[in-house]
């Protein structure tokens, strides 16, 4: 399985590395850091090249990432979906019908939990698993929640990559240019 066949969805941090990607087969495309004033045209361009970019809004300098910003971002800058670790972006993201892409970091059992119940707020449409270097928890995830899974954080090469998809992740999110 994978997300809208894409199986990588790659992570940039670089107006260049978007720039050598509106050219490649990937549709979606992760937006990790960014300056606000920019966010809006990164945007436009990559949909002329009929990509679609997920922001990922903890990650914007120049905004505060709470739900105020998420607004902001969902009506003036009109990404395909944002992600962010905080549940009330999570939630406005999803009221103004934006792709929500909750970010997790899994550090621990008690960091599980509370996820768990995070998520059973929120409803994310996805939820991003970090470190993705855990297939039985994806599959733990995915499997409690219901809700389709991406891997991303510490994915190095092609073989962890199968390895979270066999977990069970419909894609792995990764800045490594070598595995785009």
């Amino acid at each position: 399985m994978s997300f809208r066949n894409q199986t990588i969805l790659p992570a940039v941090r670089k107006w260049k590395e978007l720039e050598q990607l509106l050219n490649s087969e990937y549709t979606y495309i992760v937006i990790l850091d960014s300056h606000i004033a920019q966010l809006k045209s990164m945007v436009k361009i990559a949909g002329q090249a009929n990509k679609k970019l997920f922001v990922h809004a903890d990650l914007i300098n120049g905004l505060k990432a709470d739900e105020y910003a998420a607004e902001f971002i969902c009506q003036e800058i009109k990404p395909a979906g944002i992600i962010s670790t905080r549940s009330n972006v999570i939630a406005t993201a999803k009221k103004k019908g934006v792709t929500a892409i909750q970010r997790l970091f899994l550090l621990d059992s008690i960091a599980l939990e509370t996820s768990y119940k995070i998520i059973g707020k929120t409803q994310p449409d996805f939820i991003e698993v970090l470190p993705g270097l855990m297939p039985n928890i994806i599959k733990e995830v995915h499997e409690k929640t219901c809700i389709p899974v991406f891997a991303g954080g510490l994915i190095r090469t092609k073989e962890e990559i199968d390895l979270a998809i066999q977990g069970g992740a419909v894609a792995v999110t990764t800045s490594d240019k070598e595995l785009w």
